[in-house]
């Protein structure tokens, strides 16, 4: 049992550990100082769902319906092109700082909803989650104990990304650190929405 909590905590975090459209999301509100808790959690729970769900044996049903892998990569990658271009309207606007990022931050079900957009309809997330770690577990007995481990792999990392982000806010003071922020969230989330339309081809 420890073997497979062990392999699933250590096999979670290796596959979240790049740059994607949730991290990125999670790393901004860190630094911001906004919602971190509530999107941590949000992470977490959502990816302990899912990682339940693959070991449960839902990635066949995925793998056996390839139409709800496309209608999710399709509606992804709009989502994606949207945020990104957000991202990219406040580069080009420039002007802003930590403070100021503060003090204009939207509501907390705004960013919450936008957290479980950028979670659930990504594709990548199903893939690494559902999929993969699903996959994996069979490897591992109990498999309930992969699961388990995968799913703390998950919480740790985003409870280190999302407060750890306050290590760097004395860098974010600065408007040009916000911009060039906003432009590499911005390229992230549009690199991956191309990734999602060309597998969708």
């Amino acid at each position: 049992m420890q073997e497979a909590l062990i392999s699933g905590f250590i096999l979670s975090i290796s596959l979240i550990l790049a740059i994607g459209s949730q991290n990125a999301f999670v790393l901004r509100q860190g630094l911001r100082g906004q919602y971190v808790l509530p999107l941590v959690l949000t992470c977490a729970i959502s990816d302990a769902i899912l990682i339940s769900a693959g070991v449960a044996g839902f990635g066949a049903l995925v793998l056996a319906a390839p139409w709800i892998v496309t209608l999710t990569k399709w509606g992804g990658a709009v989502f994606l092109f949207v945020y990104g271009a957000i991202n990219f309207r406040s580069a080009l606007k420039g002007g802003g700082t930590l403070d100021a990022a503060e003090t204009g931050a939207s509501g907390l079900w705004v960013a919450v909803g936008t957290c479980l957009l950028l979670t659930w309809a990504n594709p990548h997330v199903y893939l690494d989650t559902v999929i993969l770690l699903g996959g994996l577990s069979a490897q591992y007995a109990p498999a309930w104990a992969f699961a388990v481990g995968a799913s703390l792999g998950s919480l740790v990392f985003f409870f280190a990304l999302g407060f750890g982000a306050s290590l760097l806010r004395p860098l974010f003071a600065s408007a040009r650190a916000w911009q060039v922020l906003d432009v590499i969230v911005g390229l992230t989330m549009w690199l991956i929405a191309i990734s999602l339309l060309l597998g969708a081809a």
